[in-house]
């Protein structure tokens, strides 16, 4: 194998590398959410973790979506594991949907050290844009197995009328 070859393949390879990297990076950054410490989270100090990466006072997480649209509606589809459906706030905000939460922590019942902490515990708020304008007073949410979808009727806007108009002689 010639050294240009060599050089070729890796070229090659690199850019693979960052097309998905770059690919990644668009298309998660909107899911890539913060989790912070709120009054329920009941998060375990530093010293109860053996987890060198582990901070208390922040977390992030992927809370990733779909956007689904046809004629008639959107659907908004987001994985939020872990939750329960009281413990979600959904809402239209303009031209967005918005979801917050809290994500507490659930300690073990018997004595012992947490070796690794990944999970994201805490406040949270995900938004979605819209890609139409929707009628947010006729929204309707369903959360089951960790996935919240928002079904959103469409605003209805009047097809434009086809009219022939004559043109006559002065």
């Amino acid at each position: 194998m010639k050294l240009d070859e060599i050089k070729q393949g890796l070229s090659s390879w690199l850019d693979s590398v960052a097309e998905g990297w770059q690919h990644l990076r668009q298309s998660a950054s909107s899911a890539l959410t913060g989790f912070r410490p709120g009054q329920h989270t009941n998060l375990p100090t530093r010293s109860d973790v053996d987890d060198a990466f582990y901070l208390p006072s922040i977390g992030w997480s992927m809370l990733g979506g779909d956007v689904f649209e046809d004629d008639q509606r959107v659907i908004v589809r987001v994985e939020v594991p872990g939750m329960d459906k009281n413990e979600l706030d959904v809402q239209v905000q303009g031209d967005a949907l918005v979801v917050r939460g809290e994500k507490r922590f659930e300690r073990e019942d018997t004595e012992g050290r947490y070796r690794i902490l990944q999970c994201a515990y805490g406040d949270f708020r995900r938004v979605v844009p819209l890609p139409t304008a929707v009628l947010s007073d006729q929204a309707k949410a369903i959360y089951k197995n960790g996935v919240l979808r928002v079904e959103l009727p469409k605003v209805q806007v009047d097809k434009p009328r086809k009219v022939r108009v004559e043109v006559t002689d002065a």
